[in-house]
């Protein structure tokens, strides 16, 4: 291992002259003093969790990129510009660390919107293939692709699969239809090629009206809506609405029986469905960054869908994401998070088939498991409800949302709140403001875990890896530094020092536009393209150079630099 770090002899601190102000360790004296800079800090009032500001103006109201400006200097490095943007702005320690995934729908799948998405923080495109058909699909991740080729984002797709479990029809080409309590609905397996009559919804599962039985309870969309069966005629359901809400087209359905759910049927449906195959074909085609799996059972569709992915695309590194929404895979979370490469906690599904008290346990639970088997994961569903129809949300939701972030999960996700809803953009800029304020608090608090973390490497190479990314970030938070520069081919080392979560960010370098777009995944990491060389001394020089051209770092910030190719770590000013 080529370790150049200095050895580093600390003075004792001085106390600081202002107590209550945040001050960071003094720098050794043998390091050049770092000048000071002006930064103008994050509100810091009660009201930032019900403001939702606009991105700064430009002089002429057009956002325009450093990299659009500057083509010349930006061809040898590459930043997201929303991202970019933050750090000349507010500095290295306002950057936001929760990273942020919008579900594109009709309300934000126009340029203009996603544009809108991308300058607000959204760091991950979503596609649901239970909605449209795939030339809408094929327009949203190319209109993606476009902006960030020219705007100088780096957002990345990922593709959701519909999965085979029960699930209602279309409803007619409806956007949506209300249930009222004590109305009786028909829920049918007739298929039928005209619009189904007013309170008739079909059913996608043909054993649908066999398995039911008159009290069950079904199940909408993870308990939006409730309905009792009342009776059964043929192919039909007949159903009293006792808990009433709103249907949306391809909503999941859950059946109880005697206060349990039904599993036996939903156990014989396989994960990929026939139509999930054909989508997964299409995406492979359409080069999305990550394709998530519904309703996962065992880890061994997870491993037959990656020998797929690289069967049919060489040199493909599609990440397969687990969605954690059913009992069957609570019984295998292990081995579904050891062979995945990331996990979504679908806590919509999810509630339905476990008890309400359970599901803030197994949220938690599943995020430390993933953080410790270093896998990003995302925690979904309903975070912001009642901003589909609402401008602001609910207190309680704002606590749903700091206790997202304060787990350190990877990142969150919108769903109908930036698909349907009336204020995708406000929605977006509470998960970001609520997202700052929680990483500011934890960092003022000093609120260094005590979370072990268990070893991941696979090899030796990877131990050595492994220890210098747990070293760096220990360095890191004990001396304040300004930023842990990472250069890797793959990905891996960057992802090692995410999951230490250190108080700094982290700035990723790689060659691969693909890779970039993956790490944009995870928590704390900024990652830039670069063209790299073997020669880490060179690499840093040129980095410094450009990286002081384009303001976002000054001579004196002091870093810590990695490196996957030479496992090597450095402790330095930036000259």
């Amino acid at each position: 291992m080529a370790t150049t770090a200095r050895s580093l002899h600390l003075p004792t601190p001085p106390k600081p002259s202002n107590p209550s102000s945040h001050h960071r360790l003094p720098v050794p004296s043998h390091f050049r003093p770092r000048p000071q800079r002006l930064v103008r800090r994050l509100a810091a009032s009660s009201s930032d969790l019900t403001s939702f500001p606009d991105p700064a103006p430009t002089p002429n109201g057009v956002y325009v990129p450093w990299a659009a400006a500057h083509p010349a200097a930006a061809a040898a490095i590459d930043v997201d510009a929303a991202t970019e943007a933050e750090l000349r702005e507010n500095g290295f320690r306002s950057t936001r660390r929760t990273k942020l995934v919008c579900t594109i729908g009709p309300t934000t799948c126009g340029a203009a919107e996603l544009e809108a998405l991308a300058v607000g923080g959204m760091n991950v495109a979503r596609v649901n293939m239970c909605h449209g058909d795939r030339e809408w699909h094929r327009g949203v991740i190319r209109a993606v692709r476009r902006l960030n080729d020219e705007k100088g984002f780096a957002v990345a797709v990922m593709m959701d699969t519909e999965g085979s479990e029960i699930h209602m029809g279309d409803l007619g080409g409806a956007p949506s239809a209300k249930a009222e309590d004590g109305e009786v609905w028909t829920f049918s397996v007739r298929s039928s090629d005209t619009s189904l009559p007013d309170r008739i919804i079909h059913v996608n599962y043909d054993g649908f009206a066999e398995d039911v039985k008159a009290g069950d309870e079904l199940f909408v969309d993870g308990g939006m809506a409730r309905f009792e069966v009342i009776e059964k005629l043929g192919p039909d359901v007949k159903c009293r609405c006792t808990d009433p809400g709103l249907l949306l087209p391809r909503a999941n359905l859950t059946i109880w029986r005697d206060g349990s759910v039904v599993r036996e049927r939903n156990a014989m449906l396989p994960t990929i469905s026939s139509k999930d195959w054909i989508d997964i074909d299409f995406g492979i085609a359409e080069g999305v960054d990550f394709i998530a799996v519904s309703f996962v059972k065992s880890a061994e569709v997870i491993n037959h869908l990656k020998s797929y992915i690289t069967a049919r695309s060489r040199g493909s590194d599609i990440g397969v994401i687990a969605k954690i929404e059913s009992i069957d895979a609570l019984k295998n979370l292990e081995e579904i998070i050891r062979a995945s490469d990331g996990v979504i906690v679908a806590r919509g599904d999810l509630g339905a088939q476990i008890p309400l008290e359970q599901v803030p346990s197994i949220q938690q639970k599943i995020v430390r498991m993933c953080r410790q088997l270093n896998k990003p994961v995302i925690v979904a569903s309903q975070l912001l409800e009642s901003m589909i129809e609402y401008p602001t949300p609910t207190r309680a939701e704002v606590a749903d949302v700091s206790e997202a972030v304060r787990q350190r999960a990877d990142a969150l996700m919108l769903s109908g709140e930036s698909a349907m809803g009336r204020y995708p953009e406000k929605a977006l800029g509470v998960l970001r403001s609520v997202s700052l304020r929680i990483e500011k608090w934890w960092r003022e608090e000093k609120r260094h875990e005590a979370l072990e973390l268990q070893d991941v490497s696979s090899s030796f190479s990877d131990k050595i890896s492994e220890e210098i990314c747990n070293s760096a970030a220990k360095m890191a938070n004990n001396l304040g530094v300004d930023a842990v520069f990472v250069y890797t081919k793959d990905g891996h080392m960057a992802s090692l020092l995410s999951r230490c979560r250190p108080d700094c960010p982290i700035f990723a370098f790689t060659s691969s536009t693909s890779v970039r777009r993956r790490l944009n995944l995870q928590w704390g990491l900024i990652p830039f393209w670069l063209s790299d060389s073997d020669d880490m001394e060179s690499n840093l020089n040129r980095t410094f150079s450009l990286l002081k051209a384009r303001g976002m770092v000054q001579s004196g910030d002091l870093v810590i630099a990695l490196s996957d190719m030479l496992q090597s770590i450095q402790v330095m000013n930036v000259p």
